[in-house]
C-alpha cells in the first residue's frame, strides 16, 4: 500500500492558508510587524518558509492578506451570481467587520508601525479603506463617468466607523452585536441620505 500523500486539496490549501493567517495575526499582535518574522510564522504555522513566500511573497504580503480577509464582505458581493444586498445590509456587514477584534487589533498594529513602515501602511490602505470605499461606491452607484467612488462614499465610510470605532480602537467598548451594527449602519444612512 502506498502511503505518500499527493498534493494537498483545495481545501487543505485553504485551511492551511487560514491557519497561517490566524498565527500570523497573533504574532502581529504580541509583537507588532517589526518583531515578526516569516520564520517564525512558519513555525508556529508548522509550515516551511518556501510555502508562506509563495503564497504571500514577504512580511508585508502576509498582513495584506490579513486585511483582505478581514474584508471578506466585499468579496461575497462580487462573486458571480450573489444576489444583490440593500444599502444597509451592506454597510451593517462592514460595520461588524471593520468593528471586529481582528480588524481592530490589525488597525491599531499599522497605526503603530506606519512611522517606521510606511509602505505596510499603503498596502493596509489599499486593500482595506480603498476597497471598502469602492465597495460603497458600488452600492451607491457611480459618482463620476470613470465609475470612480465620490465624496458620499467615503463620507459614508467615514461615517460607519465614526466614533464607535475610535473607542473600539481605545479598547472602551466591545465589539457591536449584529443589531447594533444595523442600528449604527442605519443612522449613518439617514445622515448620508439627510445630506
Amino acid at each position: 500500500m502506498d502511503t505518500r500523500r499527493g498534493r494537498p486539496t483545495a481545501a487543505e490549501r485553504d485551511r492551511r492558508r487560514e491557519a497561517i493567517l490566524d498565527v500570523a495575526i497573533a504574532r502581529f499582535t504580541a509583537y507588532g510587524y517589526g518583531g515578526t518574522t516569516i520564520e517564525a510564522i512558519a513555525a508556529d504555522a508548522g509550515v516551511t518558509k518556501r510555502t508562506i513566500y509563495s503564497w504571500f511573497g514577504d512580511l508585508a504580503g502576509v498582513l495584506s492578506a490579513a486585511v483582505e480577509r478581514q474584508h471578506a464582505y466585499l468579496l461575497a458581493v462580487d462573486a458571480p451570481g450573489s444576489d444583490a444586498e440593500s444599502l444597509e445590509d451592506a454597510a451593517t456587514r462592514l460595520v461588524l467587520a471593520l468593528h471586529s477584534d481582528v480588524s481592530v487589533a490589525l488597525h491599531r498594529l499599522v497605526i503603530a508601525e506606519s512611522p517606521r513602515f510606511p509602505e505596510v501602511a499603503a498596502r493596509f490602505y489599499a486593500a482595506g479603506p480603498a476597497r471598502s470605499i469602492a465597495f460603497l461606491g458600488a452600492q451607491l452607484g457611480p459618482a463620476s463617468p470613470a465609475g470612480q467612488p465620490g465624496p458620499r462614499a467615503e463620507q459614508l465610510y467615514t461615517l460607519l466607523l465614526g466614533e464607535p470605532h475610535r473607542r473600539r480602537l481605545l479598547g472602551l467598548t466591545p465589539a457591536p452585536t449584529p443589531e447594533a451594527a444595523r442600528a449604527h449602519a442605519r443612522a449613518c444612512l439617514a445622515l448620508v441620505d439627510g445630506a
